[in-house]
């Protein structure tokens, strides 16, 4: 007889053992698997009316992992590609699950064999220069939020860093003057120096002087001194685009995210330090 597993215990090892141990996954990587299980617990609780502690691991089955990503998909309004990351995320957790706990194996094969859902494809769009001025431009620069804000999408633009890279930025990883670059740690915890120009570096060093919450450390922090969520960015990004939008009307045909903004294309009267900083990012 098949003893009971604790699902929560085996998550908590999951996490302690298998990700931060032995894959040394990065903290955006860790971030996203939190979130999925998080939500994955509530929507158990939900269903099963069993609170996180009473949950067994034979609970957390094939057609429950379905009717929770469908449930994301409805409720939340999630993507399709965003839907496939949480089955990765549980997928990971299942195969870490099969060595922990044999025998399950033919609960954890079901799991483990659930397709990714398929999708078409975007068309990413790329910005031109005036619709980029517009968004810089949106920003009140009045507030300590629109500050904030204008230096964020400024860095974003010219470096061509990922949105997770972008909220994890801490004022130290930012070097000013002579060769004024960010250190970033991308993904496979690699770490990379990616530079920027005079006037990106002007506007950094006045967002630096501005007060901040004590003891905070991130470089574009929310109200509370955290750092800023991906999904904030999402939204500021949004709010921004749309203000843009009244005064450059080809935004309005173009759904802005933050990877868009990776496809600023350059033009030739950019310096060359801005094109080295959007695509030339280097390995230390």
């Amino acid at each position: 007889m098949k003893s009971t597993v604790g699902f929560p215990s085996l998550v908590q090892r999951f996490f302690t053992e298998r990700l931060m141990q032995q894959r040394q996954a990065s903290p955006h990587t860790i971030s996203s698997y939190r979130d999925t299980f998080r939500l994955l617990l509530r929507f158990a609780y939900k269903r099963l009316h069993k609170p996180p502690d009473h949950l067994a691991f034979e609970d957390i089955n094939a057609p429950l992992v379905t009717a929770f990503l469908n449930d994301l998909e409805k409720t939340r309004a999630i993507s399709v590609r965003t839907r496939n990351l949480r089955l990765t995320a549980i997928r990971s957790f299942f195969r870490y699950a099969a060595f922990e706990t044999p025998a399950y194996s033919a609960q954890i094969q079901r799991v483990l064999s659930m397709p990714n859902k398929r999708y078409d494809r975007r068309l990413i769009h790329f910005l031109t220069r005036p619709e980029v001025k517009a968004l810089l431009a949106a920003p009140d620069k009045r507030t300590w939020c629109g500050r904030r804000d204008h230096a964020l999408l400024r860095l974003g633009v010219e470096t061509g860093l990922r949105v997770s890279e972008m909220t994890g930025l801490t004022r130290e990883d930012v070097t000013l003057g002579a060769g004024a670059h960010i250190d970033v740690m991308g993904k496979g915890r690699k770490q990379r120096v990616t530079p920027f120009s005079k006037e990106t570096a002007a506007i950094l060093k006045a967002w630096m002087k501005e007060p901040r919450t004590p003891n905070s450390d991130a470089l574009f922090p929310s109200v509370r001194g955290g750092h800023l969520s991906p999904d904030a960015v999402q939204r500021l990004l949004k709010k921004y685009a749309t203000q843009a939008a009244m005064g450059c009307p080809s935004l309005r045909k173009k759904r802005v995210t933050p990877h868009v903004l990776r496809h600023y294309m350059p033009f030739p009267t950019m310096s060359c330090n801005r094109k080295i900083a959007l695509y030339g990012s280097f390995e230390k």
